[in-house]
């Protein structure tokens, strides 16, 4: 049986046992890794935060602003 013929299982069921146990933890693994992560809540209590900045600044500087305060 060539190998682009056999099955998945075909191949696995020929590699000792040692190996099948670390195919089984490698597939659990690319299982666990493509399942879609918990969401959480969006944070905004952020919001209001740059008030106190408003009569200074345009909407534009105030982004360009926060940006810097922020290290981006």
């Amino acid at each position: 049986m060539s190998i682009s013929t056999a099955s998945l299982e075909e191949l696995i069921k020929t590699l000792p046992p040692e190996a099948q146990v670390e195919v089984r933890d490698f597939v659990e693994f690319l299982a666990t890794k493509q399942r879609p992560k918990a969401g959480r809540p969006l944070r905004q209590d952020w919001a209001g935060a740059l008030r106190d900045y408003r009569q200074e600044y345009t909407a534009l500087e105030l982004q360009r602003r926060a940006l810097e305060w922020r290290g981006d």
